[in-house]
């Protein structure tokens, strides 16, 4: 009888009376030689881009495809393949190349491309290479790069710094930022912290500093006071809050427009009196007088006065050059 070889591995299967006294050397082969390549062989393997590399698993001799480890060399890139045979077994491979992927399969199968510098480890089932393994119970890394998609079905605990520059989504994380907690949270809550509008309010407990060569809100830097030129008469409108109206024209103070504590101040711009205006429904209080004193207001050339508002039919003005 003679031999046969065996169907993944082609180690030689001596037949029933064959070899007579030859039999040392064959098994020496299979076991020393054969096996020891599939189990711990690590070699090498040159490719060249845009290049078939076909590795054959010679029946019986050593063959670079049974090794278990296979270091590739030379140069990587768009169809650049190694082609193995379709035998079961494991592979490590090690795109050692200079430059580019090399992907790794059987003859007319897809495979699976190795990224260059990348090492992997990789199973021929019976049809083509796939991904031997999908699943870590546990992972521990001292660091970690991801070229592709990584998808978290448990909980991520991140202790250190994290890099993200591709796009992150997830149950959890679309729940986070549709609903997110206040800052220093955990866990989604009701409410929203994507945009800070113009209505919400933020505490701070510590201080607040900027890098930066100012500090602004809606109205620009809270250093500076804006200004809104009028050059007719005109009613203050709620826009005017924490900002300077220049004129020379006279100024109404409107009733039902600002909120408790909002600012306007008046600057008489022009060579001549104006005056300011108590609104229907407004009392416009005189601060400083030894009676109480409402009404109207004149604003002598060049002269400023400032508008508190107590509610919104309350105010107190004071100023320079006002009477």
């Amino acid at each position: 009888m003679s031999s046969t070889y065996s169907t993944n591995l082609a180690l030689e299967l001596i037949g029933t009376g064959d070899q007579a006294g030859n039999w040392g050397s064959t098994t020496n082969t299979n076991l020393g030689t054969l096996l020891e390549q599939a189990i711990s062989g690590y070699t090498t393997q040159g490719v060249v881009t845009g290049t078939d590399v076909t590795l054959a698993m010679t029946n019986g001799a050593s063959a670079t495809a049974r090794n278990m480890f296979i270091e590739l060399t030379g140069t990587g890139g768009a169809s650049t393949n190694l082609i193995v045979p379709a035998n079961k077994k494991l592979y490590f491979i090690y795109n050692n190349t200079s430059s580019g992927q090399v992907t790794v399969k059987v003859s007319g199968q897809t495979g699976v491309s190795v990224p260059n510098g990348s090492k992997i480890l990789l199973v021929s089932n019976g049809t083509d290479i796939v991904n031997a393994t999908n699943y870590m119970a546990t992972l521990t890394a001292g660091s970690a790069s991801v070229t592709g998609t990584l998808g978290v079905a448990g909980t991520t605990t991140l202790t250190g710094a994290s890099v993200l520059t591709g796009a992150v989504s997830g149950a959890g994380i679309n729940a986070y930022l549709a609903s997110p907690p206040a800052i220093g949270g955990t866990a989604a809550a009701a409410g929203s912290f994507t945009t800070v509008a113009a209505s919400s309010t933020m505490t701070a407990v510590g201080a607040i500093s900027s890098s930066g060569a100012s500090v602004g809100d809606l109205l620009g830097n809270v250093r500076n006071i804006p200004q809104t030129s009028k050059s007719a008469p005109y009613t203050l409108v709620a826009a005017d809050n924490g900002q300077c109206v220049v004129t020379n024209s006279g100024v109404t103070v409107p009733a039902s427009v600002f909120a408790v504590n909002n600012v306007v101040t008046i600057y008489n711009n022009s060579g001549s009196s104006i005056t300011i205006t108590q609104g229907s429904g407004m009392t416009l209080q005189w601060a400083g007088q030894n009676t109480s004193t409402t009404g109207s207001r004149t604003l002598a050339l060049f002269g400023i006065s400032t508008v508190l508002f107590l509610s919104a039919s309350s105010a107190v003005i004071t100023g320079v050059g006002m009477t």
